[in-house]
């Protein structure tokens, strides 16, 4: 079996935002196309331990840069595969990510979407696609946390792959 794929938003996930100036958590700002990002001290390890039993694919409206800039800070391999999401309505249901997602994805493939801001659209979604689909929500002044990844290596191991013909 093919290993499930992990959608991976990254405002929210990986670039925090909304904590306490005050009392910021561990990371480091980085420019991105003249907008300043505070990227998360511990995503980068988290996504290196996950890429062992998941495909990665960014998932967010940075498309493409995502790939051209986060790898290098995130200390984890460049060449991961990104979805395109076109014009977006500005308020549409249901979830702007969806219709991307679904030409991706194979309804047959398990996968994960890690997103501060999945809606009631995004679990109707899951809860009816063919294969395994979890869903993990993040705060976006803390993002992708150690406690979600462990949750997100056991889901993964314990997906069991297609019966054979007999």
């Amino acid at each position: 079996m093919d290993r499930p794929l992990l959608l991976i938003d990254i405002d929210g996930v990986i670039s925090l935002f909304g904590f306490d100036a005050l009392a910021p958590p561990a990371g480091r700002f980085l420019m991105v196309d003249g907008i300043l990002h505070f990227l998360s001290a511990t995503a980068g390890e988290l996504l290196g331990e996950l890429a062992e039993r998941f495909e990665l694919v960014w998932c967010s409206g940075w498309e493409e840069k995502a790939d051209e800039y986060l790898p290098p800070v995130l200390g984890i391999p460049a060449g991961r595969p990104h979805l395109t999401f076109g014009d977006r309505p500005a308020r549409a249901t249901p979830h702007w990510k969806l219709a991307a997602i679904d030409a991706f994805a194979s309804p047959s493939q398990p996968l994960a979407w890690i997103d501060d801001d999945h809606d009631e659209s995004c679990h109707d979604w899951a809860a009816v696609r063919e294969a395994p689909t979890k869903l993990v929500a993040t705060e976006p002044a803390v993002g992708l946390t150690a406690p979600q990844a462990v949750e997100l290596r056991a889901w993964a191991s314990g997906l069991r792959p297609p019966p054979g013909p007999d």
